[in-house]
């Protein structure tokens, strides 16, 4: 018994023992292989940097329509969607009474015509009896002064001719004052007629009826120094359209003035429109609150025709495929570059640079005070990450660093640091982000292999 419980234990260590090596072995022989990873070679590409932002379709010129003057809406000539050209007749607010107030106005018009011609006729009457009393008091003057008549005579004769010339005078600014009360009624008709005739609401441009906000019956207030008025439809330029987009703040300083863009909109999948950056906002738009703020920039882009005139149909009054308020989305080709070097952008990582061994302390005082003026500037760029890139080297992952350029959604330019034909591993991601090191073993494997699941 003893014997037998001995040959067990001996059997046991020895299986424990092997199944240790075949573990070890197992692990070495994976460890010799190393990490899977897929890799490409750096090639020379056509790079186009895009910014992109959200939107919405509108027509670059819309005139929103207000009337002049208050009441109800008694006609509307037109309906939604029609098109109109400049001149034509839109919409009718109820005349009545601004046809009473213009012919009141047209009353006291000729009641201050009436008035001047009175004041006209007195100012004559005046006149002739003014010199009537100068040619009196001429008279008795020389009369006076060959002692014929008595001073009293004399007396009364000048002071006629006094009160006629005053009389003269008051009757000129009686005059002068019905000339104005003419001109005031007329201004006051003119201004009864103006509002008479702005019942009547023409088209100020040619375009198509947008939006029509009121109905036959609806009141409408007009518009003044306070209040802009009701607004009672909107008229578009249909045949110019372009997108007003929300570009961040980040990303602002890269558009420019005439950068072409590319516009997808969600009405016609599969169909990138083209356009030209025409406007960009100096103000910006913010929202949300203080803590998760958003700043944007709005942006216009004008669709250039040629890339939507095959969806225009002839015989739609509507010269435009688009609507108002339709969802865009734009990509604003804000830089370009033909042929340069690139690699993948999951193939771009960033690492610390490495910091140098520590120098003896004797050495380290010594070149204390060369190095004084430096420390601050050597620090700070030490402290900043560098772009790097793994290259691959017959089955070793070489860690070299690199200049960046310009990059699109796919591919990063490289300025410096690689060469064309050189192999870059590119994934996995996550490998090459955090875990990968300089001189770590690693096995080329196509895509397929590294993302299967075994």
């Amino acid at each position: 018994m003893r014997k037998s419980g001995k040959k067990y234990l001996l059997i046991s260590v020895i299986a424990v023992v092997l199944i240790i090596i075949i573990v070890l072995v197992i692990k070495k022989s994976k460890s010799q292989e190393g990490q899977k990873v897929t890799v490409e070679k750096v090639e020379k590409r056509t790079l186009i940097q895009t910014v992109s932002a959200n939107g919405q379709i509108e027509p670059a010129v819309n005139v929103k329509i207000s009337p002049y003057i208050s009441g109800e809406v008694v006609s509307l000539y037109v309906k939604e969607g029609d098109y109109v050209t400049k001149g034509e007749k839109l919409a009718k607010i109820d005349p009545k009474i601004y046809i009473s107030a213009y012919q009141q106005n047209k009353a006291s018009v000729e009641t201050a015509k009436a008035n001047e011609a009175n004041m006209k006729s007195k100012l004559a009457e005046a006149q002739a009896q003014f010199v009537k009393a100068q040619l009196d008091f001429s008279r008795s003057e020389k009369l006076w002064k060959s002692n014929v008549i008595s001073a009293s005579d004399y007396d009364a004769a000048k002071a006629t001719f006094s009160v006629a010339k005053s009389t003269v005078t008051g009757a000129q600014e009686s005059y002068k004052a019905s000339q104005y009360q003419v001109k005031n009624a007329e201004a006051q008709m003119q201004q009864a007629e103006d509002n008479l005739n702005r019942t009547t609401i023409y088209a100020p441009n040619n375009g198509t009826v947008s939006q029509l906000n009121v109905e036959v019956g609806e009141r409408v207030t007009g518009a003044s120094q306070f209040s802009s008025g009701t607004e009672i439809m909107s008229i578009a330029n249909l045949d110019v359209m372009e997108a007003t987009v929300e570009v961040n703040e980040n990303d602002i300083v890269q558009v420019a003035l005439n950068d072409t863009a590319i516009i997808e909109v969600d009405a016609y999948l599969n169909h990138p429109f083209k356009g030209i950056v025409t406007q960009i906002a100096t103000s910006a738009n913010t929202t949300g609150t203080s803590v998760d703020q958003v700043t944007n920039f709005d942006v216009k882009i004008r669709i250039l025709k040629s890339s939507y005139q095959d969806l225009i149909k002839p015989n739609n009054p509507i010269p435009s495929p688009f609507r108002p308020g339709m969802s865009a989305t734009v990509d604003i080709q804000t830089q370009r570059a033909d042929q340069v070097l690139s690699v993948p952008i999951q193939a771009v990582t960033t690492r610390a640079p490495e910091k140098k061994a520590e120098m003896p302390n004797s050495e380290k005082r010594a070149r204390e005070k060369l190095n004084e003026k430096k420390t601050a500037s050597v620090d700070t760029e030490a402290a900043k990450t560098q772009e790097y890139v793994f290259l691959y080297d017959n089955g070793i992952a070489k860690l070299q660093k690199v200049k960046t350029g310009i990059q699109n959604n796919m591919y990063i330019q490289i300025l410096d640091g690689v060469t064309e034909g050189q192999e870059v591993i590119t994934a996995p991601y996550e490998l090459v982000s955090k875990k990968l090191k300089n001189g770590d073993e690693v096995k080329k494997v196509s895509q397929k292999e590294l993302f299967s699941t075994r």
